[in-house]
């Protein structure tokens, strides 16, 4: 996937861009913030490999998968313990003094891939349909309302749920079920928004400028990327020549980084990465339509539109369309968390399309068959004219190999007792006894 590399790698400079300005106010070299972006890219493409390389994509039907939704429970579990808090939120585990991580990046795969094993299950006939909702509410459901209970993290909770939706419609689940699904969730949007003071204090992006502070309260930062937005124009300032990101937009490098993108680089660069986004949402799903089986288009599908989902509603609250969510920009905005987890679901993706190319267990069973396939007996005989029967090759049982001529094998036409006994004698007369 070329759009993919070509996104971190326009992510890698606008990280700099923008970062530089924070590391140097903190007494720091410009580039502290870039090499420890580097080092998240390259962690990721190490995990982007191990799946790609190491896992089939059908391995998710087993262990792998209960050791990978096991593994993003506990360190959910962990995060209302131990978690660290930042901006007003405990969502983060820090490993040492070095490495921070968001386990909610990593639940989202979990949970992407347990409900896709629920339904090909059920598909294949292994688990009834009142046994597969189960397991989605107890191992799916749950998990992710704790998510959004503990963390107060609507952002994940709703890109979970998108593809859980996701892997439902390509599982073809019926869209009675999927559009019901889809209702709830969205009726769940409206009510966390309306019935928690500080999210409805979110919905000043309708008006920014009237959030009862002329501006400087809830709705300052939009107010921020607006500028960002307007002066870029068409064809931008120029890189490195933001104005706004010497700290007038609040995270510049991360989740209002396509802000920046807009103002440096102008309509041009902000329509190019939503041009990079949607080659690969199209490559993706191509990917998925091409899959082997319905667990390898359900993996492939659901990761590329989570992932496509992610950035365009990151890109939506950079512009005012949504309230702001807290959501980086894949692949693009700083954070090593979110690039480790979309690197990881590259590499399912990419392990869908190694599965494509193979040669399946079943296909490889039905070559190893020795079928007898009607043709015509000799290659040198004329083509069969309309009318004429086909026979299968005929074996001459004297010598255990195919008749020299047409004359010596039997008649493929109607016979009778006579005719049989007659050809009987004068074909084993001649035979030695051995």
């Amino acid at each position: 996937m070329l759009s993919v590399l070509a996104l971190v790698l326009f992510g890698l400079v606008m990280v700099y861009s923008t970062s530089s300005v924070n590391a140097i106010s903190e007494g720091g070299v410009g580039y502290k913030y870039i090499i420890r972006q580097l080092a998240y890219v390259a962690l990721g493409v190490i995990l982007a490999l191990v799946v790609y390389r190491g896992i089939p994509y059908y391995a998710w039907r087993y262990k792998p998968l209960w050791i990978a939704w096991g593994v993003s429970m506990v360190l959910l579990a962990l995060v209302p313990l131990i978690g660290t808090e930042n901006y007003g939120a405990k969502r983060w585990l820090g490993i040492g003094e070095v490495l921070t991580i968001q386990p909610s990046e990593f639940v989202k795969i979990s949970l992407l891939l347990f409900t896709a094993k629920v339904i090909d299950s059920m598909r294949a006939g292994d688990v009834e349909r009142r046994a597969a909702a189960i397991q989605i509410v107890l191992c799916v459901v749950l998990p992710a309302l704790f998510l959004y209970k503990t963390q107060s993290d609507l952002g994940t909770t709703a890109i979970i749920a998108v593809g859980v939706v996701a892997v439902l419609w390509l599982g073809d689940i019926p869209l009675k079920v999927v559009f019901a699904i889809l209702a709830a969730g969205v009726a769940m949007v409206v009510f966390s928004i309306v019935g928690t003071d500080y999210r409805s204090g979110r919905m000043v992006f309708l008006d920014p400028w009237n959030d009862g502070a002329d501006g400087y309260g809830d709705g300052y930062n939009i107010i921020r990327s607006y500028y960002a937005i307007a002066e870029g124009g068409v064809l931008g300032a120029g890189l490195g020549n933001s104005h706004e990101k010497y700290q007038y937009l609040f995270a510049s490098e991360s989740d209002f980084i396509y802000a920046i993108i807009a103002e440096e680089l102008g309509l041009i660069g902000a329509l190019a990465i939503i041009a990079l986004f949607l080659v690969f949402l199209v490559s993706g799903l191509r990917i998925a339509a091409g899959a082997p089986d319905d667990l390898g288009r359900m993996i492939a599908g659901g990761c590329t539109i989570m992932i496509v989902f992610q950035a365009f509603l990151n890109i939506g609250c950079v512009i005012g369309v949504f309230p702001t969510t807290g959501k980086p920009l894949p692949f693009v905005s700083m954070g090593g968390s979110s690039m480790m987890s979309s690197m990881i679901m590259v590499g399912l993706i990419l392990s869908v399309a190694k599965g494509a190319g193979e040669t399946s267990v079943y296909e490889r069973r039905r070559e190893d068959l020795r079928v007898i396939r009607a043709h015509e007996p000799y290659a040198s005989a004329a083509p069969a004219q309309r009318g004429q029967s086909f026979r299968p090759q005929a074996y001459d049982p004297r010598v255990r190999a195919p008749y020299a001529s047409p004359s010596q094998a039997p008649s493929a036409r109607p016979y009778s007792t006579k005719q049989r006994d007659a050809y009987a004698r004068s074909t084993y007369r001649s035979v030695p006894r051995r």
